[in-house]
C-alpha cells in the first residue's frame, strides 16, 4: 500500500551546492543551493530566484563558482543556507573558511571542498516553470586528497546530499555499481 505525503521538492538526493561569487567590495558571498544539476555536459543550471544577493553578484560580475559540499564542513554548508548576505556582510568570513580567486573566472574558490566548478554566466531564465542561472563550466579543479591514479575518488570527496523530506543532510561514499554497465547484462 502506497502513503501519500505532503508536497515536497520530492527528489533525493538532492546536492548540497555552495555557490560562490565576489561582492561589490570584493568580499567573498557564499550561498547553500540544493536546486542545481547539469543542463546538458558542460552547462550547470540553478534554481535561483532574482532576489538573492548572489544571483545579483552573479549578474554584475558575470562568473561564479560551484563547490561540492562535504561531509567535514556540514556545519559551514547549512550557514550558507540560513544566513543571507543580504544580512550579514562578514557571512563567508564568520564561517571560518578560505577562498582562493579561481583560475579562469571572476570568482572565489572555496579552499576546503574538494571539487568546484568555475562557471561563466550564460543567462538568467524566468518562467512559469522556473527560474534560474545557467552557467558554462569553464574549468574543474579537485583538491588531491580526492584523486586517485589521476582521477576524482568520489567515495574520498564525502559528498553530502539533501533530504527534502526530514531536512536532513546525508553522506555520499559508497559506490554500489558501474554506470553503463551493470544493465547490460538484462538486455536480451
Amino acid at each position: 500500500m502506497r502513503i501519500k505525503l505532503n508536497m515536497t521538492e520530492g527528489i533525493f538526493p538532492m546536492p548540497v551546492l555552495m555557490v560562490a561569487t565576489y561582492n561589490e567590495d570584493g568580499s567573498v558571498n557564499v550561498m547553500n543551493a540544493a536546486w542545481g544539476t547539469m543542463q546538458e555536459r558542460g552547462t550547470v543550471a540553478l534554481n535561483l530566484t532574482e532576489t538573492h544577493k548572489t544571483v545579483k553578484n552573479i549578474r554584475a560580475r558575470g562568473a561564479f563558482t560551484v563547490s561540492i559540499a562535504d561531509a567535514a564542513h556540514v556545519a559551514e554548508a547549512d550557514y550558507f543556507g540560513v544566513e543571507s548576505g543580504s544580512r550579514t556582510a562578514d557571512k563567508f568570513v564568520r564561517s571560518g573558511l578560505t577562498a582562493s580567486k579561481a583560475e579562469t573566472v571572476d570568482a572565489p574558490v572555496i579552499n576546503e571542498l574538494p571539487l568546484c566548478l568555475e562557471c561563466e554566466f550564460v543567462e538568467y531564465q524566468d518562467n512559469t516553470y522556473g527560474c534560474g542561472v545557467i552557467g558554462k563550466v569553464v574549468n574543474i579543479t579537485a583538491d588531491e586528497s580526492v584523486m586517485v591514479d589521476g582521477r576524482v575518488d568520489m567515495s574520498l570527496v564525502n559528498a553530502i546530499a539533501f533530504d527534502p523530506y526530514t531536512h536532513g543532510y546525508y553522506k555520499v561514499t559508497e559506490r554500489v555499481g558501474e554506470a553503463f554497465k551493470d544493465g547490460l547484462k538484462l538486455k536480451k
